[in-house]
């Protein structure tokens, strides 16, 4: 399916590895000119390169930055002054007990998973509103609505992504922006793969093996029982990216394998 998306470009964040990478490669298998963001320079120049190899009618960028900090945001700005699309991707997590989260632990999340996104959102949305139309996601987590308690700091900062997306909604009112949120349920990203092996060292297991052991400890909650492939989420971003996803409007959509008993 053409998803008419040609020559169009955009910011993807963390898009060197996991699932931003996944959605760079499915945007510019659309057409789409992507940015590729992240802090290692070595790895974002690999990921352009290899877009660039794999679909040579498209321009992917450099975009290396860290967009925590303010002055390499403004920085990224001035090389990228607009843009069609934005993937606000990158995140931080790690398991951890409530009561050894302190208020730098609380404030470093807030920091690198929400004013770091929004700084970006802040930026490009006004361009986006003027021109009428445009593409704004937010990478959340089935956490946000199902928190586990194994992960409090980043959890919040999940949630409140639900809120942003769905206050930033209210300003595209008649126009072709949107902005919506993808909660994407526990993925196969390269460390979570990595993670996997080292608890199944039995070189005699084939990884769908370690995968569907792991599963049935762990996550038997799980509909799918395995890890949500990083390109399935690329397809649904591209998809909410495309012009037939114009009704979506500040929208949490879930892909999470059925993580969430819920009906909504």
């Amino acid at each position: 399916m053409d998803m008419g998306l040609n020559n169009k470009t955009a910011l993807v964040t963390g898009s060197a590895k996991g699932i931003g990478k996944a959605i760079a490669f499915e945007l510019a298998k659309e057409g789409v000119h992507v940015l590729i963001n992240g802090r290692n320079h070595e790895e974002v120049e690999q990921t352009v390169k290899d877009i660039k190899s794999q679909f040579p009618a498209t321009s992917p960028q450099n975009a290396t930055a860290d967009i925590v900090d303010s002055k390499q945001r403004a920085a990224l700005f001035e090389k990228y002054p607009t843009v069609d699309i934005l993937v606000n991707n990158m995140g931080i997590y790690e398991m951890m007990q409530y009561e050894d989260v302190d208020d730098e632990v609380w404030e470093k999340y807030f920091r690198t998973n929400v004013l770091a996104a929004n700084g970006l959102t802040k930026f490009y949305l006004p361009h986006m509103l003027k021109q009428g139309h445009g593409r704004i996601i937010f990478i959340a987590s089935e956490e946000a609505v199902m928190p586990s308690g194994q992960m409090p700091q980043y959890c919040m900062t999940k949630s409140m992504l639900l809120s942003l997306s769905k206050s930033l909604s209210k300003l595209t009112k008649g126009t072709e922006v949107t902005v919506n949120t993808i909660m994407p349920g526990p993925t196969l990203s390269e460390n979570v793969q990595r993670i996997i092996e080292g608890l199944y060292p039995d070189k005699n297991m084939t990884f769908s093996e370690k995968e569907k052991e792991f599963m049935v400890t762990n996550l038997p909650q799980s509909e799918i029982q395995r890890f949500i492939k990083p390109i399935e989420i690329g397809r649904l971003a591209a998809f909410l990216c495309s012009p037939y996803a114009s009704a979506f409007k500040g929208s949490p959509i879930r892909m999470d394998g059925g993580m969430v008993p819920t009906i909504f």
